[in-house]
């Protein structure tokens, strides 16, 4: 046999020894986080849910997911075990600035001008407003007969289509 018939095989098994071992190892890290919930911790689900543990058993977690619940969950639903900071970022909306010296960084443009004279936007907004509402009712009665006029007379002069029912045959 010559050795390029087996290289595709020796391939082969090397991709497939290597996937495996990748798996096992992810598997054992998620076995030993799990191992390592302690009560107070928070938590993710694998289907979304935030929550602390409350208790830890041999194969179960009682979670707290708020005041009065407490669901008990398999320790393999236990996506991440989250640290404390990231745990109150997420669910209490808490962040915790390590940068308390930062700039702050406004949530608009206006406080980074310096200049106490309008802008040319406000010149431009003191002009009169458009209005785009309804026209007052008084004024529609007479506009309204001057339009339909013209309308009528130049319908009455032209022959009126039909959708093809007409009996002609």
């Amino acid at each position: 046999m010559n050795i390029f018939t087996l290289l595709p095989f020796i391939v082969l098994i090397g991709a497939m020894v290597l996937m495996t071992r990748s798996a096992k190892k992810k598997q054992q890290q998620a076995a030993s986080m799990r191992n390592e919930m302690q009560p107070g911790s928070g938590v993710r689900t694998i289907g979304g849910m935030y929550a602390t543990v409350k208790e830890v058993s041999e194969e179960t977690v009682l979670l707290d997911a708020g005041p009065g619940v407490e669901l008990i969950f398999a320790k393999n639903a236990i996506g991440a075990v989250l640290t404390d900071d990231e745990y109150n970022r997420i669910v209490h909306g808490v962040e915790h600035d390590l940068k308390d010296d930062a700039d702050v960084v406004p949530d608009d443009a206006s406080s980074l001008s310096e200049t106490d004279e309008p802008s040319d936007a406000a010149a431009a907004s003191a002009d009169p407003a458009v209005d785009l509402g309804k026209k007052d009712t008084a004024e529609e009665p007479a506009a309204d007969a001057e339009a339909d006029e013209p309308a009528e007379a130049k319908t009455d002069a032209e022959p009126k289509k039909t959708d093809g029912d007409s009996g002609a045959k």
